[in-house]
């Protein structure tokens, strides 16, 4: 329980010092500035298998699931990796909506820091109650790994010419019925008062509107990462690593999304390799190494292959 208070202190100390002090007056990030907090995540990250090593070879602190401190620093790697991959699906959605609600690139890290902290606490419920399932219900592993397998099919027969429109979306709806809604701006204020009633202005619409998504995407990632391991620790801290450099990688990709269209293909070879491990895991357990051999391997073709064909 330490441990676990311990972390989340440092996470909201991280999130603190970086709306009160790094983003205190909203600024328009530029690529550059993007690129350096998009190192600073991603080496804090994997700097952090270093303190799960400890963790986990550390006699005084509680492990119930038994792992071996270099297999618990492998499925945190791995795992990492697996949330990082699929949050890339995110980062194209974020696109679309900021770009719907005409949201100005000055505002855009508010909403997505407000979005970030909703999606820690969504993902900590799933994964608990996720956790829960395997553990007490051993064939639940069977119904992950297939709708993995139902998801990676899916995403590869889906129909290009399909647009997501936020606007048509049910909880923009939703959000219209309860409260009206204005298309006019005031500074980064998610409210603002018209005729003595109070609007919705387009960053809290758009704030909810990612958050759902965010709730739809998680239920492929998720289960993904429970085909890794079923530690709640694990599980838990791969995944906020993720989310957490998931914004300054957004800024750092935006301009140039087109150019790695093809790590959807990755998505689909990971989301294919992870369910089949579920699915077999009663009659081959795959070693750590080839899991994320496998992941690392998918994301680096990706890349390679995407930015070839951008260039030509």
């Amino acid at each position: 329980m330490i441990v676990w208070i311990l972390f989340l202190v440092v996470i909201f100390i991280f999130l603190a010092l970086d709306l009160g002090v790094f983003n205190k007056t909203p600024h328009i990030i530029s690529s550059k500035e993007a690129g350096i907090w998009t190192g600073v995540w991603v080496t804090l990250s994997f700097a952090f298998s270093g303190v799960v090593n400890w963790l986990y070879s550390n006699e005084y602190i509680a492990n119930p699931t038994g792992i071996k401190p270099s297999g618990a620093t492998i499925k945190y790697i791995t795992g990492y990796l697996i949330e990082l991959s699929l949050s890339i699906d995110n980062i194209f959605i974020i696109a679309v909506i900021f770009t719907s609600f005409k949201i100005s690139q000055k505002y855009q890290h508010r909403i997505l820091f407000w979005g970030i902290l909703g999606a820690i606490i969504f993902r900590g419920l799933m994964i608990s109650f996720g956790v829960v399932l395997i553990n007490k219900f051993s064939w639940m592993t069977y119904i992950f790994g297939a709708f993995l397998l139902f998801t990676a099919f899916k995403m590869l027969f889906k129909n290009e010419d399909e647009n997501f429109d936020p606007k048509e979306s049910l909880i923009y709806r939703i959000i219209g019925k309860v409260i009206p809604i204005t298309t006019h701006t005031e500074k980064e204020h998610f409210f603002t008062r018209i005729d003595g009633i109070n609007h919705a202005t387009p960053l809290f619409v758009a704030l909810l509107v990612i958050e759902v998504m965010d709730m739809l995407f998680a239920l492929d990632s998720v289960p993904a990462i429970l085909a890794i391991t079923s530690d709640p620790f694990l599980v838990f801290s791969s995944n906020i690593f993720a989310i957490l450099g998931l914004r300054s990688m957004y800024f750092f990709l935006a301009n140039m999304l087109e150019k790695f269209s093809h790590l959807e293909y990755s998505l689909i070879a990971i989301l294919t390799f992870v369910g089949i491990k579920m699915l077999v895991v009663d009659y081959y357990k795959f070693p750590e190494w080839v899991s994320l051999s496998f992941i690392a391997l998918s994301l680096l073709t990706g890349i390679i292959v995407s930015i070839k064909k951008s260039n030509k």
